[in-house]
């Protein structure tokens, strides 16, 4: 008879908060549950292969914050664990349900992604630990319901630090001719993990980073701090083999340290950090290391807090803030094996009886068969608004470009992101990123969605962060600094500035609407020149990285008079081969013929460093060494059967030439990052591409590029 009272008395409330004009406190609440296993030894997510763990360095714990603004109650929970799979964490939720009342839809369960956690779901030669799975379940609910009965009326607040020295791209390009073979025996590698350990194999990296680290700050009404949600771009740092819960809980502690020194009133204030987008982050850039302080996992989550505790001292805390949460399952297909290659996995798996794999082959063997077996799949995407902040959480190792692209287009600027969030369902990397291959898209559990899959899951996130903020998307429009508006100021036949996105279009921002097309092989976001210039507002200015594919425009009506201004960031080693690369060609598609001409850099084969210019067959070398990984401004100017090549603003040409090649009709097309017949295309980047239908003079072309 109680329970039924309780439960009228509830609904009543419910009715009574959501009724017009009514408006309740918010209200929150923060626990800490320990999930370090209690059986040994157990398993280990995070390797290729199997391993288990007899010991603990450190507890692994879940950290939970409850909060209702008296129209909705929602949970997040933020686990020590590498990846937890779909059916946990329904499970989860369920039994967290009865004993709450909090509806499952209202739930956020995420891992850390730490490297050193019992393992809850199979991965590559990983089995999930058949003692801990159940053991995890019950200590999840544990968490919802322990930070429920601590409710309290509470404030609520956000912060944003730029912490850029702590994050780096872990994924690079290889050169075209260091190309290496997949588990499959295929030379498909053009970009994968840790490939810039030798930087002479690389040209650049292949995405954007995210510095930014967010902070979501719950306190009581009288100050007392309740719990803090932490989010960063950075993948894990490891370096032990046993029970450890990873920077993710260094961080906690330190920052519940370093707020609340004592301990807190009870309950005890609550500090989490979940992994944010980051499948291709890690903590090192490869051309610029990091401060010998940053090299061990204490120094380096030192230094971290050092950055949150200052953006925390700054919270404005609200106490009028509403609560809204949208769900949606997406169904997905996975990357499953053709006929020849299931038959190659087959006959592995069926030599391998019921051992684990021993081999990286063995691995993807098993993992060909799995996703054969299963072909589609289903999976969780939340948004959750509370106040003018959003989270939004995907269940996948999200690149840093997916992250930004979700933050960017936001309808709330302070927006959050959390991966491997309600499920575990692997890498998903753009769908260019498909094109240059490597571990981060070879089709098994860590990787099986197919390349589609990071637009439809960026779409649906968008639609549900519009729906919880009850407001369009923002329209990510890159701003103009003085250097964009002096090409403006010119008036450009056509303006790619190459700070798209995704392809296949490059937008033109002369207002004359010429879209080019990026062919495969190109990948984007990356930095750009001279963010100071071309952008605003310390926005960065962004670029196109070149890796085989090109940009293609036809450009009808030029004539001879015509001028091409474009920044360009060469990433070859210039005695890498026998042209280091031509960023810039006008010819017939496929061929290199008697009316083409073409900008490089050259290599081994003659003028290795130096500006080329062909027209025909003749070629022209400018004085300037180009050094690698700098960006350089180039213009080609053409009067008639004049043709002259200014270099980083200089009048004086680098290269001035007379010329009988003329521009037959129909000879409309122009490539950027590569030639016409795909000789030796661009391996770097390229940026801030402007035609015009005239001959730009030496100052105007000079001006181009200054300061």
């Amino acid at each position: 008879m109680a329970i039924m009272f309780g439960k009228l008395l509830c609904m009543c409330l419910l009715a009574l908060a959501c009724a017009p004009g009514f408006a309740a406190p918010l209200n929150a609440g923060a626990a800490v549950v320990d999930i370090t296993p209690e059986e040994f030894p157990v398993f280990i997510n995070g390797g290729m292969l199997s391993r288990t763990a007899d010991d603990v360095v450190m507890p692994i714990k879940a950290r939970a914050i409850v909060a209702d603004d008296g129209a909705r109650r929602v949970a997040i929970v933020v686990a020590d664990s590498c990846m937890m799979p779909r059916d946990l964490l329904d499970e989860a939720k369920a039994t967290a349900a009865e004993r709450t009342g909090i509806p499952p839809e209202n739930m956020l369960i995420a891992a850390t992604h730490t490297h050193t956690a019992p393992a809850a779901m199979g991965c590559l030669g990983t089995d999930a630990d058949p003692n801990y799975v159940p053991f995890l379940k019950e200590k999840l609910a544990e968490a919802i319901v322990a930070a429920e009965a601590n409710l309290e009326p509470a404030r609520v607040g956000w912060a944003s630090a730029d912490a850029e020295d702590h994050t780096a791209i872990r994924r690079w390009v290889r050169r075209p001719d260091r190309v290496v073979e997949d588990p499959f025996g295929n030379p498909t590698v053009r970009a994968n993990m840790h490939a810039a350990g030798n930087l002479d194999d690389v040209t650049g990296e292949s995405g954007p980073i995210d510095p930014e680290l967010s902070l979501i700050s719950f306190q009581s009404e009288t100050g007392r701090p309740i719990a803090v949600l932490a989010s960063f771009s950075m993948h894990y740092f490891s370096g032990v083999s046993a029970i450890h819960p990873d920077y993710f809980g260094l961080f906690a502690e330190g920052l519940q340290e370093r707020v609340a020194p004592d301990g807190g009133e009870r309950p005890p204030f609550v500090a989490m950090m979940a992994h944010g987008c980051s499948g291709d982050i890690w903590r090192r850039d490869y051309r610029d290391p990091a401060p010998e302080a940053l090299d061990t996992i204490d120094g380096y989550t030192e230094s971290l807090l050092d950055i949150a505790e200052a953006a925390y001292a700054d919270i404005a805390h609200d106490a009028d803030a509403d609560i809204a949460m949208a769900e949606t399952r997406l169904p997905l297909d996975y990357q499953t094996p053709n006929a020849q290659l299931l038959e190659w996995a087959r006959r592995i798996v069926d030599e391998m009886g019921d051992r684990l794999p021993e081999n990286r082959e063995e691995v993807y063997a098993r993992e060909q068969v799995f996703l054969d077996e299963w072909q589609t799949t289903e999976i969780v995407l939340q948004a959750l608004r509370i106040g003018d902040m959003a989270i939004a959480a995907t269940p996948t190792e999200t690149y840093a470009l997916t992250g930004l692209k979700i933050k960017l287009q936001s309808p709330l600027t302070n927006t959050m992101t959390l991966d491997l969030a309600n499920g575990g369902d692997g890498y998903i990397a753009p769908p260019e990123q498909h094109v240059l291959g490597g571990y981060n898209t070879w089709p098994a559990r860590s990787a099986g969605l197919k390349p589609d899959a990071e637009p439809q899951i960026t779409e649906a996130v968008l639609q549900l962060l519009e729906e919880t903020a009850g407001q369009p998307r923002r329209a990510h429009e890159p701003s103009r600094g003085p250097a964009a508006e002096a090409v403006l100021d010119l008036d450009p036949a056509v303006y790619w500035r190459l700070g798209d996105f995704a392809g296949p279009f490059a937008k033109d921002s002369s207002g004359h609407n010429r879209p080019a097309m990026y062919e495969p092989g190109v990948v984007f976001f990356l930095e750009g020149p001279r963010s100071e210039a071309f952008r605003e507002n310390g926005e960065i200015n962004r670029a196109a990285h070149f890796a085989g594919g090109r940009l293609h425009a036809r450009l009808p009506n030029l004539g001879a008079e015509h001028t091409v201004s474009l920044w360009f960031w060469n990433g070859m080693p210039v005695d890498g081969r026998e042209v280091t690369g031509w960023m810039l060609s006008h010819d017939r598609y496929h061929g290199a013929g008697p009316h083409g001409v073409h900008v490089g850099i050259g290599g081994a084969g003659n003028h290795a460093g130096r500006l080329l210019l062909q027209r025909g067959e003749d070629v022209t070398a400018g004085a300037t060494s180009i050094e690698r990984w700098t960006w350089n401004h180039l213009a080609l100017v053409r009067d008639g059967e004049h043709m002259r090549v200014h270099l980083n603003g200089n009048p004086e040409p680098e290269i001035e030439v007379e010329t009988t090649v003329d521009n037959p009709p129909g000879m409309d097309d122009w490539f950027f990052g590569g030639r016409s017949d795909n000789a030796f295309n661009w391996e770097g980047r390229l940026g801030e591409i402007a035609v015009f239908d005239r001959a730009l003079s030496a100052e105007e072309a000079a001006a181009l590029a200054g300061e």
